[in-house]
């Protein structure tokens, strides 16, 4: 299998680099422990002095002057130090924020959450149902604003055509589906492996934009996401979508914070293109590209639909802000649609973000999640950071 050896700093940063303001965390093996970090230029500077998690960092008014002129941080090596395991591990870069993630945004995903729906979770199905309802859920489907009076005409012409949908309801009703993802301290970063349930014969990557909020609400940035996803397992049954959703290594995000400042923006966000490339040592290969400007719901309707008075994290959150496409290229056979190989490599990048990248494997033969908030604790109380 690929590993993260093959990885370089130019491969993984964003194309605008000298301009982009950049957070995240690394496993250092000089402090023996997670440390936040900025990025500036290729080096890793070390913030624990200013604060000992990204959840309080994220915290700070005027993050983003405060790092612009911030000096005699200290240096941690280079990210390509940190990515061929020399100077440590890139992790996932947040930590005690609340990984959330909203479903069923993208018209396109929203017409293979019903095709998963009517297959009952069997591959096999699934081109004869998306066949049937392509053109009929695809063309009602584009262009509708969640929540409005037109996305309130579809759901009566569908309900009179007997193709209402639990998932059609959260994807263009009133209210977004919203739904944890992962645990605290549970994602993986770039370079690490990601899991998939050995249950599963019929599975996919998520390529996301995740938003990147503060306790109060306030969007501060964004990053990358792989809400890695179980098409059998949710298919069987809605109910399922824990077990489908939230396994081991099943959470991807990075490899950094891009934080808004003058150059990056919540607008701009909307406006980016998502690539995603898989490549498998079968030698199959596939891309897709999807614009952010396709989304049902805008993502700080999302982000209000996640934090508000009736919910609250007060240690910040994450929120993905749904899949792009579904993958339904043909892999083990015609007729039977995308599902990952052991091996896979998968990409998902912009180039305001930079690129996402992991290898697949069985969620049972990745690396057990140890290190969580307890250990957490420990070790920045040996450290004298608490």
């Amino acid at each position: 299998m690929d590993s993260t050896n093959s990885l370089r700093a130019t491969d993984i940063l964003p194309e605008d680099l000298a301009g982009a303001l950049l957070v995240g965390r690394v496993w250092s093996k000089s402090a023996d422990g997670p440390c936040p970090v900025l990025v500036r230029g290729d080096r890793v500077l070390d913030l624990s002095s200013i604060s000992a998690t990204v959840s309080s960092l994220l915290e700070r008014g005027d993050l983003a002057g405060k790092l612009k002129s911030a000096h005699d941080l200290p240096d941690l090596g280079s990210v390509d130090d940190f990515l061929s395991g020399q100077a440590g591990t890139l992790l996932a870069p947040i930590d005690l924020q609340a990984i959330k993630a909203a479903g069923v945004t993208f018209a396109d995903s929203m017409l293979e959450r019903v095709i998963e729906e009517q297959a009952k979770g069997d591959a096999s199905r699934a081109l004869d149902i998306r066949k049937r309802l392509a053109p009929v859920l695809g063309d009602s489907l584009r262009g509708v604003v969640a929540g409005s009076e037109q996305a309130a005409s579809v759901k009566a012409l569908l309900q009179d055509m007997n193709l209402w949908s639990q998932y059609l309801e959260v994807g263009i009703g009133p209210d977004a589906e919203i739904f944890t993802k992962s645990q605290p301290m549970s994602a993986v970063g770039c370079g690490s492996k990601v899991g998939i349930h050995p249950i599963s014969e019929w599975n996919n990557p998520e390529p996301e934009v995740v938003l990147v909020l503060r306790s109060s609400g306030e969007i501060i940035g964004a990053t990358l996401g792989n809400d890695v996803n179980l098409r059998d397992v949710e298919g069987r049954s809605a109910l399922l979508l824990g077990k489908a959703k939230d396994n081991n290594a099943s959470c991807a995000i990075g490899p950094f914070i891009r934080l808004f400042d003058g150059t990056f923006t919540l607008e701009k966000l909307g406006k980016v293109r998502v690539v995603l490339s898989v490549e498998g040592q079968d030698g199959f290969r596939m891309t897709g590209e999807s614009p952010m400007e396709a989304i049902s719901r805008q993502p700080a309707d999302l982000a209000r639909q996640l934090l508000n008075r009736n919910h609250q994290y007060p240690d910040g959150a994450v929120l993905f802000l749904g899949t792009m496409f579904a993958p339904v290229k043909d892999r083990r056979g015609a007729g039977r649609g995308f599902t990952h190989e052991i091996g896979d490599r998968v990409e998902i990048a912009t180039p305001l973000l930079g690129r996402l990248v992991n290898w697949v494997d069985r969620s049972d033969a990745c690396p057990e999640w140890t290190f969580g908030v307890g250990a957490l604790m420990k070790n920045l109380a040996k450290r004298g950071l608490m």
